[in-house]
């Protein structure tokens, strides 16, 4: 993913969302900067790759192929509760998915990519 501000991106992912920097790796030559977070390590499941490119002036386009993160919480309305507090921007309100069994809320992280929430099936 990348990112037009690590800082901001980092404190998203790992104070809001709770996730660890598992590596980060600055390539001065190239200018730019690879960052992985997650909840487990990178040896033991998936992580995130958050690119940062020093000389990037501005937004980057990121076309119509982006669909969206899911991430499993155990309660969509209560993640959703602290996620309001810290101000995080919401697409979709909590509620029941249509036609399914699951509660869902989608969330935009900085740079506006979505992560929807969802519960385990019930």
């Amino acid at each position: 993913m990348i990112k037009t501000s690590l800082e901001r991106s980092l404190d998203f992912y790992t104070r809001i969302l709770g996730m660890k920097v598992h590596r980060k790796t600055e390539y001065p030559e190239g200018r730019f900067t690879n960052t992985f977070v997650g909840y487990v390590g990178e040896d033991e499941g998936t992580n995130l790759e958050l690119t940062y490119n020093w000389d990037q002036p501005e937004e980057y386009n990121k076309g119509n192929a982006w669909g969206h993160l899911a991430l499993k919480v155990t309660d969509v309305y209560a993640a959703s509760a602290y996620l309001k507090e810290q101000g995080v921007e919401f697409t979709k309100e909590p509620s029941p998915m249509k036609n399914g069994t699951r509660i869902l809320a989608f969330i935009k992280d900085p740079d506006g990519y979505v992560i929807e929430l969802n519960e385990p099936l019930s």
